[in-house]
């Protein structure tokens, strides 16, 4: 990619890819023969795009876009087919007509010639027909019993030639019909249902044309697809101040000031860029903190660094140094599954009976706040007891957040294991979220001050704070009363 973001080469193979829609989704289409004529005139389109595509790709040096550039067809022969067999501007469904081109069948070409221009057939029939016969006062006429007829005066008849059928004596004149004009009598009626069916017949011969050469044009879709991501990553790595990350061999997970990708585009204030620092050394970060204090951003990124960095792209940081990662195992987020019968809280285990089962020392776990599902103890104890496997038998990089401030001891029990906080600021109008990672655990819960910024009535918040202070009284003689140990805080964090 790095070739693509140096000296913006990645600008012209952006307007080459520009005409070029989303060829996989046609071609599905068409293998399914639900193609539509629109997404066939899309297809001319791309097609019609790649040689110069391709040959701005082959152009490049980097191993992996020239091989890219192979695999991107001309497909020359498609590209014509389409040419001939579609209208510049087709109707959008086969039934309203108007998708074929002109001069690609000529039975249809003559169907829609019938029925749009009968007056000028017959007028010309007419002519035909007066200079054969000699006849200066023949002339065509049609009703609807009768249909079409050469009408000719009855002091006349005996000239007409053999080939005239009489189809009806009137007044002073026979009316007959010739195999010509009964032909196009029967054209005529039904000129328009014909090339409407014949348009039908035709447009799925096309399909079948196009399903015979499909394998060779979804490789070339899917290696246009795969130009376009390269392409797009580099536009947005130039765009956004992405950097190359270090792909190493020994494990690691090193971001010097790495940001959210998509958080930083759409906030209105400024992002706080953070780091990480796992290695053999350092494989858990216990992540403590308020709501809203930026916890569960801090661990996507740095999922999303890790994920860019394994397909290839440049990062959203400093600076990174990525070693390899398996797998990288979630539990963000809260839901049920009503359905399934399944509790926020039974989700919760099942996806952390998961990433238990299944993580190695080479994946990278990300978990937030799991326990909280259930009673404040139960949720300890499960919380605890995850972490401590994960640490101790699994030896994932882990990020584990968590509102339970008795986890924070495990960086004085376990090796490999640190705490870290993001921390907010309280004044007299509200709460400052400072979203910036700092070593340590967190020193105090902002339940209520995040709780006062949802809205809550003045009430409810009064009555909180009066029950908190309570339940803190109780547990600090609670400690007094057993020499001081236990914290008591996981009943409160959060």
């Amino acid at each position: 990619m790095g070739e693509l973001a140096d000296a913006q080469r990645h600008e012209s193979l952006r307007e080459r890819l520009r005409p070029i829609g989303d060829m996989e989704r046609i071609l599905s289409r068409v293998a399914l023969r639900s193609a539509r004529p629109r997404d066939l005139s899309g297809l001319r389109l791309a097609l019609a795009a790649l040689p110069p595509l391709r040959d701005a790709v082959q152009s490049l040096a980097a191993p992996l876009l020239r091989e890219l550039a192979q695999a991107i067809d001309a497909h020359d022969e498609e590209h014509a087919l389409l040419c001939r067999a579609i209208a510049a501007e087709p109707a959008a469904m086969v039934r309203d007509g108007g998708v074929i081109a002109a001069g690609y069948d000529a039975e249809l070409d003559e169907l829609r010639r019938i029925s749009s221009d009968t007056d000028a057939y017959l007028l010309e029939l007419e002519a035909r027909e007066r200079a054969r016969t000699g006849l200066a006062q023949l002339k065509l006429g049609y009703n609807r019993v009768q249909g079409f007829f050469i009408e000719i005066a009855r002091s006349q008849a005996d000239k007409v030639p053999a080939d005239y059928l009489r189809r009806q004596t009137v007044k002073n004149a026979e009316r007959f019909i010739t195999p010509e004009l009964k032909g196009f009598e029967d054209k005529v009626l039904g000129a328009r249902d014909k090339a409407l069916a014949r348009e039908k017949e035709l447009y799925d011969e096309l399909l079948q044309q196009l399903c015979d050469r499909l394998i060779s044009l979804q490789n070339t879709a899917s290696a246009i697809a795969d130009l376009d991501v390269w392409v797009t990553l580099a536009e947005r790595a130039v765009a956004l101040r992405w950097v190359a990350p270090e792909l190493v061999a020994q494990p690691a997970l090193r971001i010097t000031a790495g940001r959210h990708p998509v958080v930083e585009r759409f906030t209105t204030e400024p992002f706080v860029p953070n780091d990480i620092a796992l290695d053999a050394a350092t494989r858990m970060l216990v992540i403590t903190g308020p709501n809203m204090g930026g916890k569960s951003t801090y661990m996507r990124q740095i999922a999303l660094i890790a994920i860019l960095a394994h397909i290839g792209s440049h990062v959203p940081a400093e600076a990174a140094q990525i070693g390899p990662l398996d797998r990288i195992f979630t539990r963000i987020g809260a839901g049920d599954d009503l359905a399934g019968g399944r509790s926020t809280f039974m989700v919760e285990m099942t996806e952390a009976a998961n990433i238990l089962h299944n993580a190695t020392p080479r994946s990278l776990v990300l978990m937030d706040e799991i326990g909280r599902g259930t009673s404040t103890f139960d949720g300890l104890s499960l919380a605890w007891a995850t972490a401590r496997h994960l640490a101790l038998r699994v030896g994932a990089f882990t990020l584990f957040a968590t509102h339970y401030f008795e986890l924070t001891a495990l960086a004085a029990q376990l090796p490999g294991v640190l705490n870290v906080h993001l921390d907010a600021a309280e004044h007299r109008h509200g709460i400052v979220f400072m979203h910036a990672v700092k070593p340590g655990p967190a020193n105090k819960s902002y339940g209520l001050a995040v709780a006062k910024l949802a809205g809550l009535p003045r009430e409810v918040l009064g009555d909180a704070r009066r029950h908190l202070a309570a339940l803190e009284e109780r547990a600090a003689r609670t400690r007094g009363c057993r020499g001081g140990r236990g914290s008591g805080r996981g009943a409160l964090g959060g």
